[in-house]
């Protein structure tokens, strides 16, 4: 039967990304021995694999890819210039008199390292360090504390820049700068929803959020604290601000905004002086080492889906797609829990490389709005992220977290920031002008 060894091949990826070994090597392997069985069947010309030294020049060539290290770059040095660190602890001084006000400043600045970063697992870690002692200290509740944090971090999947967000648009051949802006009013409802409910917690429940004792904001007068806010937050916040606005305005291109924005945080460190050789040093090489992991799974993905198209295995997915119950919506909704169970157990790159190359032909006959569905994609990994008892998020914390932090009460403290998310899905899902009406206005 056509398209038999493709799905086969399609399997055995699936089940040998969970033993551990490196991704880029199980797609490099099983596309090999795919490809030698199906020239053994006679199922598969060797003349196909003509065509990848082509494909993967064409990666290293791919101009909206180049923004991934820009990105990254300026978040890592944002983070290791302790920029962001500074910025919390003056967003603590601004709202520390409410009730609530130290998980509202976790919120607020998680929601700009995360777009600064877009990586989740360095802003959820970042947050960790940062903020979740400083909570403590002040009596916050420890699963609400921890709850702050994973939602917090999280929150990377989907505001822009997220690393997430680019290489969803280059694998769903969308314009990466219209996935940004369609990311705007989701990624913003999450984080008033967040908001609204640590607000509603601290009326209710006082003893879980108190806030900051009056003697310790006392060492601050207003005229200190205003010029504090000018020289900690306003600087990082224009930087971000510009960025994404000159994305959105169409003056730059992602890749363009991001050299600007690496750029911009290299002098951001040198004006609070914090720039050293090391850090510049520690900033590349981790720039280097996540960018390189990311495009070896790319290049492993693009060999893996020209042997798989190749084995007819892609007519195959289409054909299992078209058979489904609901038709659009009921593609739609099967492969969101798909993509809901698989972010438990692989990363984000790996489902985007691995899956949605084999979902987009499907996605393509039933003429689903490929804006739409990646935001919906990136809303339901961001909610597997968080949801116990394997999401990614929590073990991210669970790992720099104070030894009096218990796992059961990340656990617990996560599941309100779950309902929210699902709420948040459930409304883009029958509702999808929440994230077409802004790109439909450029």
């Amino acid at each position: 039967m056509d398209g038999v060894l493709g799905l086969a091949m399609f399997a055995l990826v699936m089940v040998l990304i969970f033993t551990g070994i490196p991704v880029a090597y199980v797609l490099g392997g099983v596309t090999v021995v795919a490809a030698l069985v199906g020239l053994w069947l006679g199922e598969f010309s060797i003349l196909f694999l003509q065509a990848l030294p082509q494909r993967i020049y064409g990666i290293m060539q791919n101009f909206t890819l180049l923004a991934i290290p820009f990105f990254l770059f300026m978040g890592l040095v944002l983070e290791r210039a302790r920029i962001a660190e500074d910025l919390l602890s003056t967003a603590g001084l601004l709202f520390g008199r409410m009730r609530g006000g130290i998980a509202l400043s976790v919120i607020g600045i998680g929601a700009i390292l995360a777009a600064s970063t877009g990586v989740i697992g360095a802003t959820v870690v970042a947050m960790g360090l940062i903020s979740l002692p400083v909570m403590l200290r002040y009596r916050n509740s420890k699963s609400i504390s921890s709850g702050v944090v994973v939602a917090a971090g999280s929150l990377g999947q989907i505001l822009p820049p997220s690393i997430v967000l680019i290489v969803l648009g280059d694998q769903l051949g969308v314009s990466v700068g219209d996935l940004f802006v369609a990311a705007i009013f989701p990624g913003g409802l999450l984080i008033v929803s967040y908001a609204l409910f640590v607000g509603v917690l601290a009326l209710v429940r006082p003893q879980l959020l108190p806030a900051v004792p009056d003697e310790e904001l006392a060492a601050y007068d207003r005229r200190e604290l205003i010029l504090r806010v000018l020289k900690v937050m306003i600087p990082p916040v224009f930087l971000i601000v510009a960025v994404l606005g000159s994305i959105f305005v169409g003056f730059a291109t992602p890749t363009e905004a991001g050299a600007v924005g690496a750029v911009g945080a290299l002098v951001l460190s040198l004006l609070n002086g914090r720039f050293r050789l090391g850090l510049l040093r520690d900033v590349l090489e981790s720039t280097a080492r996540i960018t390189s992991m990311i495009l070896f799974i790319l290049i492993g993905a693009t060999a893996f889906a020209l042997v798989f198209r190749a084995l007819d295995g892609d007519w195959l997915i289409q054909d299992l797609m078209s058979m489904l119950p609901g038709g659009v919506v009921g593609f739609v909704l099967f492969t969101l829990l798909a993509v809901f169970i698989l972010g438990f157990f692989i990363d984000f790159f790996e489902i985007v490389f691995i899956l949605v190359p084999v979902l987009l032909p499907a996605a393509l006959m039933f003429e689903v709005d490929l804006l739409w569905y990646g935001i919906l994609l990136a809303l339901v990994v961001q909610t597997s992220f968080l949801t116990p008892p394997f999401g990614f998020a929590l073990f991210y914390l669970r790992g720099v977290a104070p030894s009096e932090i218990r796992t059961t009460d990340i656990y617990k403290g996560a599941v309100p920031f779950i309902a929210i998310q699902s709420v948040v899905v459930a409304a883009v899902f029958f509702y999808p002008e929440i994230a077409l009406w802004l790109p439909s206005l450029r």
